[in-house]
């Protein structure tokens, strides 16, 4: 029998309606959320993500500021850019497309972000109430994955999660957000030995490693349930996660599909947080 899908375009979908709703009330306060994003060079992953998030602030009724930037654009450059939108009034997110040109040192342009307005979830004050477990800005993709499993109405609390990639941007914040629902948590990574014999034992599976079809059902215990991070193109141009699908979905429970699952879900976390950033500048959160 096979496993429940989680819907990820339509729990993302239900949370940017209340979103939306927000937003309106906003207005009566005479304000509205804004977000600017910054694109450095023509990565063509890059320039989908972008429009994406700018069709979101469209949709959502946000102001929405785009600086598309040369690929030669000095790191000096780019940081009086975030230097004038850490204050821009009319700005409350700030988010720069990763990755940046190898002449640009990433996490110069991450610090130089307002922490208050680093609705990626990547400075490193964020990211440090977030391992104490003090209120901050949630990585996105992280946070949608927690969304999921809640919305799919599994139990995290007192449940044996195991996390295969240890990635600052998904593997350890989504650890992280795990033990903050109680959850006891199992970190796999490129040099664990017995990573099947590990993964046998999770209630809860989440998998962010970049390789295509990697899990498959003889890592997956019966009945878990099983995220999949994963996005990778495939030569004849199909995405596919990082869980062989078909074969997990035979033995696990509740399962995200690729593409579906996690992929809306991390466009509309950033959006949450441009407006919970939005409230905190105004007094209103």
């Amino acid at each position: 029998m096979s496993a429940p899908i989680i819907d990820g375009k339509q729990i993302s979908q239900d949370i940017r309606a209340n979103i939306q709703q927000e937003v309106i009330r906003l207005k009566e306060h005479s304000f509205q959320p804004g977000l600017a994003v910054v694109l450095v060079g023509e990565d063509p992953a890059s320039q989908v993500y972008v429009k994406n998030k700018e069709k979101a602030c469209h949709d959502l009724g946000y102001y929405s500021e785009v600086h598309r930037l040369a690929a030669d654009t000095s790191q000096e450059a780019l940081l009086e850019l975030v230097d004038k939108l850490n204050h821009q009034s009319t700005i409350h997110g700030i988010l720069v497309q990763l990755p940046l040109p190898k002449h640009i040192h990433e996490k110069a342009v991450i610090d130089a972000i307002a922490v208050e307005k680093d609705v990626d979830g990547f400075h490193p004050v964020n990211v440090g109430n977030l391992v104490i477990g003090d209120d901050s800005l949630l990585p996105c993709t992280p946070a949608g994955v927690i969304e999921l499993i809640k919305r799919a109405g599994v139990e995290i609390a007192g449940k044996h999660a195991v996390v295969i990639g240890r990635s600052n941007i998904v593997g350890k914040p989504v650890s992280l957000l795990l033990q903050r629902e109680n959850a006891t948590v199992t970190m796999c990574h490129s040099r664990t030995a017995n990573i099947a014999e590990l993964s046998r034992q999770a209630d809860i599976l989440v998998v962010a490693i970049g390789k295509a079809n990697f899990i498959d059902a003889s890592f997956v215990k019966p009945g878990a349930v099983v995220i999949d991070v994963g996005m990778n193109r495939l030569e004849n141009g199909k995405l596919a996660g990082d869980v062989d699908f078909e074969s997990v979905k035979q033995v696990s429970g509740p399962i995200t599909p690729v593409p579906g699952g996690v992929g809306p879900m991390t466009i509309t976390m950033l959006m949450q947080n441009t407006l919970v950033a939005a409230k905190r500048s105004h007094g209103l959160a």
